[in-house]
């Protein structure tokens, strides 16, 4: 069975295909961090005209090579949450291929998909586990008991934690997306030469907080001139980076100790920066868990997640009706009941 994903819930324009396992066939991504690079953040209605003018494109590039929309049996596409006018651009594509081949659909959630991801590496994560997603707008820890099945332990209760890392990078000047250029500066930093503060620094429950962080921050780059350089700006950057990924994979450990968990899958764009997974790996092996990273291109918003996610569903026997809506907030652990073949 080959199922073609489409995501266009923020910024990426992204179409896969993946067939039995599920296993990737085709994974195209057009990027608009060009476009929105000049805003320092993505602006929703660019990104949705954006989507307009190459979703038929970019999906061509992921079914042509396997010989056209002939060989497709099922369509998945991500329906929530994310910006609206961006979502209803990927959910009317796939509802129409999917009535002009008489194929099923299925509509994703986004934070579904993030997961799923694991479900593509040659050997899958075993359940139940924990999952961390963390990305520019999420910060949650799930237990989860299978697929599908999802109990939310704790999220942020301000700014996602890519959030922060945005927004101080923006004040550095750094440029968009931000955890991309503090990742790299702060390779040739030291991670404590600046005490940043970590929000919500307890194992009593599993909320986050980085909005003290964010501030703090910004705070400290105007006491100092309002920009930063050399040594002082990598130092700036692993010390943030070091109190983001502390505290995220602090409780991403404590998580899976009160579950009685094994393991943990960490997903979403946070998931690509490497002190977060060197510090998760560590944290992991110290406990004796094992620890699920994703490839860094499967980290990042992409459309072979979402067929991943799809895929199993339509094994499933599940599908979308027709008359589903897309929608900004969709909450992982209420996830609309599907109807069966």
């Amino acid at each position: 069975m080959k199922v073609l994903g489409i995501e266009t819930s923020c910024d990426e324009t992204a179409a896969a295909v993946v067939e039995d396992g599920p296993k990737i066939l085709t994974n195209i991504i057009h990027s608009q961090v060009k476009t929105h690079a000049q805003f320092g953040g993505v602006v929703p209605e660019i990104a949705s005209r954006e989507h307009i003018h190459k979703i038929v494109e970019v999906v061509e590039q992921a079914v042509e090579p396997l010989g056209g929309m002939s060989e497709i049996d099922g369509v998945a596409v991500t329906t929530g949450p994310g910006l609206v006018g961006c979502l209803l651009v990927g959910a009317q594509v796939a509802k129409g291929i999917a009535m002009a081949r008489g194929i099923p659909m299925v509509g994703v959630n986004h934070l579904e998909g993030h997961i799923s991801a694991a479900l593509l590496a040659q050997e899958a994560p075993s359940y139940p586990h924990v999952a961390l997603v963390v990305s520019g707008g999420h910060t949650h820890l799930y237990h989860v008991q299978s697929f599908g099945s999802y109990e939310l332990l704790g999220g942020t209760r301000d700014d996602a934690a890519g959030e922060a890392f945005d927004k101080v990078a923006k004040v550095l000047g750094l440029g968009y997306p931000g955890g991309i250029h503090v990742d790299r500066l702060a390779q040739d930093g030291n991670p404590k030469a600046i005490s940043l503060p970590r929000g919500m620094n307890t194992t009593k429950h599993f909320d986050f907080s980085f909005s003290g962080l964010k501030t703090a921050g910004i705070n400290y780059i105007r006491e100092h001139g309002g920009a930063l350089e050399g040594q002082e700006l990598n130092d700036f950057c692993a010390s943030l980076q070091e109190a983001i990924a502390d505290i995220l994979t602090k409780k991403a450990v404590a998580a899976a100790k009160r579950c009685g968990v094994e393991g943990i899958v960490v997903a979403g764009g946070v998931a690509a920066n490497s002190r977060v997974r060197a510090l998760l790996e560590e944290r992991c092996h110290n406990n004796k868990m094992w620890a699920f990273l994703p490839p860094r291109v499967l980290c990042t918003d992409n459309a072979a997640m979402i067929a991943a996610a799809g895929w199993t569903r339509l094994q499933n026997g599940e599908t979308t009706p027709w008359s589903t809506e897309v929608r900004s907030r969709w909450p992982l652990g209420d996830l609309e009941v599907p109807s069966h073949d």
